[in-house]
């Protein structure tokens, strides 16, 4: 009966557990059942938007902006490589942290200069915290990166030692002071320069990665799960000559500096290809300081006064209506016509053309061009349609002018307008349409569009390469273009500009005496300008210069304060017998001008040996050596005069490079 009783009990307690793991597998099956129904009906994308993107966002991976380099190579901007130091504090083991905290900080102290004990609060307190993403310095180079990586803690790594790096590309100009507002920038906010017209080129295509959140502001990347890798600019080589643009700039700064003038520009062209060789725009910030930081040659149009009497003088010459025999009478200096008043600062009496470009007459310009053109100035006016000196220049670089000329449609225009156009006013022009029209008549009549780029290149091949465009074939007659060749040099030889005449170099041009904001009241303003080409029987470059805005009690006359920039710039570039010149610059009596300026030479790499950099300008090494991935510390400025390692010796791109650097 015992026996019984216990079979009993055992068996109730049997089932009862039997009944119970039914139940709970019931209710499980049950429970899973209701999720998969749940699933079916549910919505994932409001899963996705509810959950996945709250926490995670793809984020750009900015590409590699392409070099911008001169024509020869030299380095104008460049992208390089900075680091951003973020630390996971959470991620550190206890252990690890308490160990080599007081290292740490330490090494901190060493690169930095901040006391230990801040850099110990701050880190406790984000430890505290549980900062997964905190931000311990920004900016540094690769040799600062590969210093702090190195540091205790640091050493062991993202996921052991919480070191996250975030590397981003930071623009660098290499020639701020002879050029930075011609080579401009394009930060996405800002264009301008030859940075935003080649933008295109440069900017290459950005890739994507993905970001967590870490807290409410802040995102860390997840390297490991890169979308799209970003892929690099094109490299950009422009038609800008260092040579010419440090000279044009160091011209044109010490004429500014002299005559206290408030901004002044210097264009060079060349003559058979439009190549803008140098472009320079200095303003004043304080007394004696200019920087170039605003494209006056480009934005600006005024009146350009009397380098427009060539224009006026070319379309008469074309038209027949003047030569080599045409006189006119100034007078004693004085005309009326129309109501309108004309003056010379030069005498009077009988001029022949050659006279009236020499000695820049206002009167002897009024009279030939109302004489042949008074009732008809659509006849003159279709002269200047056709130079292209109505239409805004179609070129690369952003924010140009369009032109202005007052003619028979304008609300203000009157008989007298004609006469005021002659000489430049009731007309306004930027430096470089008048830069490409004289660079016509230096050309034989034939003008060709002002040109920036020389070629375009992606992975050491060619991508583009430019040739020259011509905008017009031939703007006047061959006589009419010499005898115009024949009075702009007779105006440096016994005209306006004889104080640059030198018999060492034949230059030809036309000064420029513009008063502007004449109706206001006040001390009267002036710009200053010449506008040239050189040597004069056989032209190799134009140029224009303007100087604005001079001390009036010094001068402010074209011949006296922008002349004279002209000069200088065409005796350092193109000089057949130079004057007060080194001996040792010298070859058969004429300048070497190789020995004038230091090429930049590409450096050959061969494979991972180091090359042969003695010799060789640090300016243009350096950049080249960092761009190739190596670390380079230097001392002392010009020629590289030791190296090492030796040439011929394996380096590795981690590897740093010495080099000792003298004048």
């Amino acid at each position: 009966m015992q026996n019984k009783n216990n079979f009993d009990n055992k068996r109730r307690k049997t089932l009862r557990w039997g009944y119970l793991f039914a139940l709970v597998a019931f209710l499980a099956f049950t429970l899973f059942l209701g999720k998969i129904i749940v699933l079916q009906n549910t919505n994932v994308q409001e899963i996705k938007d509810d959950y996945i993107s709250k926490n995670y966002r793809e984020a750009k991976l900015k590409a590699a902006r392409g070099n911008l380099y001169a024509s020869d190579g030299s380095i104008l901007a460049t992208t390089v490589m900075r680091y951003d130091i973020y630390l996971d504090l959470k991620t550190i083991k206890d252990s690890v942290y308490k160990n080599n905290i007081g290292s740490l900080t330490d090494s901190l102290n060493a690169m930095f200069g901040k006391p230990r004990n801040i850099y110990r609060q701050r880190l406790d307190e984000q430890r505290r915290k549980e900062n997964q993403y905190y931000s311990l310095v920004k900016g540094l180079d690769f040799d600062q990166y590969d210093r702090i990586r190195k540091f205790p803690i640091f050493n062991k790594g993202k996921h052991r030692g919480g070191f996250i790096v975030d590397r981003k590309y930071r623009r660098e100009l290499a020639t701020t002071e002879i050029g930075a507002g011609t080579i401009g920038m394009d930060n996405g906010e800002y264009k301008s320069g030859l940075e935003a017209a080649f933008s295109k080129y440069l900017s290459g295509t950005d890739g994507t990665r993905l970001e967590q959140r870490v807290n409410s502001n802040q995102w860390k990347p997840i390297d490991y799960w890169k979308a799209i890798e970003p892929v690099d600019g094109q490299d950009v080589y422009t038609t800008l000559d260092l040579r010419i643009q440090d000279i044009a700039s160091s011209a044109l700064e010490k004429q500014l500096i002299e005559f206290d003038a408030d901004h002044g520009s210097v264009v060079v062209m060349e003559v058979a290809t439009g190549k803008v060789r140098a472009m320079v725009n200095l303003r004043r910030t304080e007394p004696g300081i200019y920087i170039d930081a605003y494209n006056y040659a480009l934005k600006d149009a005024t009146e350009p006064g009397s380098t427009f009497k060539t224009v006026s003088l070319l379309a008469a010459m074309d038209d027949g209506f003047i030569d080599e025999n045409t006189t006119v009478d100034i007078g004693n200096g004085h005309w009326t016509y129309a109501g309108q008043p004309v003056s010379d600062g030069h005498g009077g009496g009988i001029y022949d053309i050659s006279d009236v470009l020499a000695k820049s007459s206002n009167v002897g310009s009024a009279k030939l061009i109302t004489q042949f053109y008074g009732e008809k100035p659509q006849v003159f006016l279709d002269h200047l349609r056709r130079w292209k000196m109505f239409d805004k220049m179609d070129i690369e670089l952003p924010g140009i002018t369009k032109p202005f000329i007052q003619t028979p449609e304008s609300p203000r225009w009157s008989k007298g307008a004609l006469a005021s156009l002659s000489f430049g006013y009731a007309s306004r022009f930027n430096l470089l349409q008048l830069t490409t029209f004289y660079n016509g008549i230096a050309n034989k009549g034939k003008m060709v569009k002002p040109l920036f780029i020389d070629k375009i290149m992606k992975d050491g091949q060619v991508f583009y390469s430019a040739k020259p465009e011509i905008m017009v074939n031939k703007m006047a007659s061959d006589k009419a273009i010499r005898m115009m060749t024949q009075a702009l040099t007779k105006a440096v030889e016994k005209g306006t500009a004889r104080s640059i005449f030198t018999p060492n170099l034949k230059m030809a041009g036309k000064t420029g005496t513009a008063r502007f904001e004449y109706w206001k009241p006040g001390p009267a303003k002036y710009q200053a300008s010449f506008a040239g080409f050189y040597p004069s029987d056989n032209p190799k470059y134009t140029c224009i210069v303007m100087v604005n805005q001079p001390d009036n009690s010094k001068s402010y006359y074209g011949s006296t304060v922008a002349a004279p920039v002209f000069k200088e710039i065409a005796g350092k570039t193109f000089l057949k017998t130079p004057q007060n010149i080194e001996p040792h610059l010298l070859e058969d009596k004429k300048v070497d001008l190789t020995k004038l300026t230091e090429p930049n030479v590409k450096i050959a790499f061969q494979g991972q040996r180091m090359p042969n950099v003695v010799g060789l300008i640090g300016r243009n090494v350096i950049p080249q050596l960092e761009n190739a991935g190596y670390r380079v510390e230097y001392k002392g400025v010009g020629k590289i005069q030791e190296q090492f390692p030796l040439v011929g010796t394996v380096i590795n791109k981690d590897q740093r490079i010495y080099l000792n650097l003298q004048n």
